[in-house]
């Protein structure tokens, strides 16, 4: 695949940043790029004043001229494939998927092809010059539902500082095991389990968590939650609602075996020892337009599993 992007910019140094360092003022004026990017770009040669190659730390008079020229080079070695994707939105910057389960969002080692990632190169090549072909969050694999995917390096950039700064709504469905009586908010220290290192876990000290839920339904033996993120770690969700004794149902990594009531009919138990899946769905996805700052809000339906999973638990007595 050979596919070029190139970026041509120019700024003018004005009065109130004269005096000031020229990697400074480059992050002031093209602020839709990472500093650890213009960084390199100015050591580079990528970025001028005035014509010149100047060092980082070069103060600038008002009226310098910044000019940005560069080619983009390929981000991976990875490989478009023809993988069909439910997109819910798209413009310029941007692109939202409903990503089904099953499908796992970058390649690994060991899993190369077949991905997310793979997909996005075959529908859109100009993603290979982002990093990470502009997946900027993730969702598990067996997790299906929302996802947005960046188009340009500035809406990449203005993407991460959202997910940094906390400011992206994402809201998820996840049917449990148990009945709380009320939502509530979990708030834990987080990291690798120190044990088994494919799981996380709530820990002593580690990075902080907070996940929020409410109750969307209840059933007699198991509820289904409306769960909100502040944080966004590896596995969160799942890991903490086994914590606090709420498991997903088919989640084999926190929840342990499949759990069927005392009761339950031949149908109820079929559809709970055969659910393949944890029974998680990111619902609703909400950010600011990285160009229009206009706040954006998409929803995605839950999956024929989940709904109809739902059904059988809606025939129980």
């Amino acid at each position: 695949m050979n596919v070029t992007a190139q970026v041509e910019l120019t700024e003018i140094v004005p009065g109130e940043l004269a005096g000031e360092r020229f990697d400074r003022i480059a992050a002031e004026l093209f602020d839709d790029f990472s500093r650890s990017r213009l960084q390199k770009w100015i050591t580079n040669g990528h970025l001028k004043v005035d014509g010149e190659q100047l060092r980082p730390r070069e103060k600038l008079p008002e009226g310098a001229r910044l000019s940005l020229s560069i080619v983009l080079d390929e981000e991976g070695d990875w490989q478009p494939e023809p993988i069909p994707l439910s997109i819910v939105y798209e413009d310029e910057s941007l692109i939202v998927v409903d990503k089904p389960a099953d499908l796992v969002v970058h390649p690994a080692a060991g899993n190369r092809d077949g991905t997310l990632l793979n997909g996005l190169l075959y529908k859109y090549p100009d993603l290979i010059h982002l990093p990470r072909a502009g997946i900027v969050h993730r969702l598990d694999k067996d997790t299906s539902g929302l996802m947005v995917i960046a188009r340009t390096l500035q809406a990449h950039s203005h993407l991460v500082d959202q997910l940094q700064a906390r400011s992206v709504s994402r809201e998820y469905l996840a049917l449990v095991n148990g009945t709380p009586v009320a939502g509530t908010t979990i708030r834990t220290c987080y990291g690798r389990h120190p044990n088994q290192r494919l799981k996380m876990a709530v820990l002593p000290r580690g990075k902080d968590a907070v996940t929020h839920f409410r109750i969307e339904r209840r059933f007699a033996n198991h509820t289904l939650l409306k769960v909100n993120l502040e944080t966004g770690r590896t596995h969160q969700i799942r890991v903490h609602l086994a914590h606090v004794k709420l498991p997903i149902v088919g989640d084999p990594l926190y929840g342990g075996r499949p759990r069927v009531p005392a009761g339950a009919s031949s149908e109820l138990r079929e559809a709970l020892q055969g659910f393949p899946r944890q029974a998680l769905h990111a619902a609703k996805l909400e950010l600011k337009h990285p160009v229009s700052e206009e706040l954006c809000s998409w929803r995605a339906a839950l999956p024929a599993d989940m709904t109809e999973l739902l059904g059988t638990l809606d025939e129980q007595p």
